[in-house]
């Protein structure tokens, strides 16, 4: 089930007036948990097994690592828990990839060997999930807050089903504690939910959908040497198109949980006016890049451990994320290229000297300071704006290996993008490459004058008439466009 159908504006319709009668709070809680169910069942009910097994698992060896004091048990208890959820994202996710890769190598020492191909179904939102309750088992071995105190609360925790599939990726203390009491959406909370489930559908279905990936699936798709022109417009509708598909999927479980009464991480802060990419990931897919940062930058030395294994552990921090965004090598260069860029970046900080939380705390990056930028240049443009430019054109050269099937497509996209070829016949006509050029520009303009606000902030200082048309135009936008259930990218991970 996705967000951007009629069959879930019936069955959200149907959940709130169920989460608004007079029932008990646990009656309440436990609607919601099927309800969960359903919402995840909608794709294959199998997998609802692996659901419920990981929350089990993880529920009972929580509890069991946080009061045992044998330091032997509790590392074969964290053991226990790592293998479960590990060992299934392995299988489900790489599996596959596993084998054609041994395959491969087996080949070329000279062993004949073909094995059949598995038909492996990837579970929806498993990478989601699985980094939701290993967070939790975690922490219950630091002993970082205390267990959970129901299984209903933990399985909802687990399963709540606007986090559930594509993120945001909560922790325990973000989300358990509104469980433990009864919560309904004040009449300002329900009016920001609907208005943030508005906005979400209208980045997915008009923007994403509608207006950009067209463009971007031809050029992805071409076979054929395309022109610079098209070679561009294709990369940055695709930028597009994958901001507008995951944040407004982020947009519309924030705002489905908060006509619910729950509140949900911000999973997105308009990345594209990233002041380099220490920047960009702190706002981009933000939950994840905690996640990282947290249980396996921080836990691998972080920058405690002298300059060199700085580096390294950066690097292996974004190799091991792009391999969590899909089994590929393409998604492993794709997170090369960003360990590279925060590589570059730190050689520059290092260089003038700027400490990694002077430059957390003003958000003004050394990149900034590193480069030598035209004076000309910078009579037009401020120096932040340009390094901000310069990231989103880094950016979209590494969306080539997030797209692209494999790295001939790639290659062939990167071509033209860095020489001129003018002679290949052209793919997009004079009104996709306009379209896409608009809202490119419009998309960067708003994210640089929205940096340091939000939506729901700027929106609450709105006359009430002006917030009501701004409203009506993204319903009516919505309305007149061709109608979108398509799944939202990210749901492939």
């Amino acid at each position: 089930m996705v967000f951007n159908s009629y069959t879930f504006i019936v069955f959200f319709i149907f959940i709130l007036i169920l989460h608004n009668l007079p029932f008990s709070w646990k009656t309440k809680k436990i609607n919601l948990l099927i309800a969960s169910y359903i919402f995840y069942a909608a794709w294959n009910p199998p997998f609802i097994l692996l659901l419920w097994l990981s929350t089990v698992v993880d529920y009972f060896v929580g509890r069991s690592l946080y009061n045992e004091e044998n330091k032997s048990k509790r590392k074969v208890l964290l053991v226990v828990s790592l293998i479960g959820n590990l060992g299934m994202l392995c299988f489900f996710k790489y599996g596959t990839f596993l084998l054609d890769n041994f395959v491969t190598l087996v080949n070329a020492v000279g062993l004949d060997y073909h094995p059949a191909k598995p038909n492996i179904i990837l579970p929806a939102g498993i990478s989601f999930y699985t980094f939701t309750t290993l967070c939790y088992t975690i922490d219950m071995y630091k002993r970082k807050s205390e267990p959970v105190k129901s299984l209903l609360d933990f399985s909802l925790f687990v399963t709540f089903f606007p986090h559930l599939v594509a993120g945001p990726i909560v922790r325990p203390p973000q989300l358990v504690p509104q469980f433990e009491t009864p919560r309904k959406a004040s009449a300002l909370q329900l009016q920001q939910g609907l208005l943030l489930i508005s906005l979400g559908l209208f980045m997915k279905v008009v923007l994403a959908d509608s207006m950009l990936a067209a463009s971007s699936d031809a050029i992805f798709s071409a076979t054929n040497m395309v022109s610079s022109l098209d070679a561009w417009t294709g990369v940055l509708a695709f930028s597009g198109q994958i901001f507008f598909d995951f944040a407004g999927y982020s947009t519309c479980a924030i705002g489905v949980a908060a006509c619910l009464g729950f509140v949900l991480p911000e999973n997105f802060r308009y990345p594209y006016a990233a002041i380099g990419f220490s920047d960009f990931w702190r706002r981009w897919h933000i939950t994840l890049s905690a996640w990282l940062r947290d249980y396996l930058y921080i836990p691998l030395g972080g920058n405690r451990k002298g300059q060199f294994r700085t580096y390294i552990n950066l690097m292996i921090t974004m190799l091991l994320g792009g391999l969590w965004h899909g089994a590929s090598w393409t998604f492993v260069v794709w997170g090369a290229l960003h360990g590279f860029y925060l590589w570059v970046e730190k050689i520059l900080q290092d260089r003038n000297k700027t400490t990694p939380q002077a430059a957390m705390a003003t958000e003004s990056l050394p990149v900034q300071n590193g480069l030598a930028f035209p004076a000309a240049l910078k009579k037009v443009l401020p120096p932040g704006l340009m390094v901000a430019l310069f990231t989103f054109f880094l950016v979209n050269v590494t969306w080539v290996f997030f797209r692209a099937p494999d790295f001939t497509s790639a290659w062939r996209l990167l071509q033209p993008m860095f020489s001129y070829q003018s002679t290949a016949a052209p793919v997009l006509t004079s009104m996709s490459l306009l379209k896409v050029l608009i809202i490119v520009v419009l998309m960067l303009i708003f994210h640089w004058k929205m940096r340091n606000t939000s939506v729901l902030s700027v929106a609450g200082k709105m006359p009430w008439w002006l917030l009501g048309i701004i409203w009506a135009v993204l319903l009516g936008l919505l309305i007149l466009s061709q109608e979108s259930s398509s799944s939202f990218i990210y749901f492939q991970f």
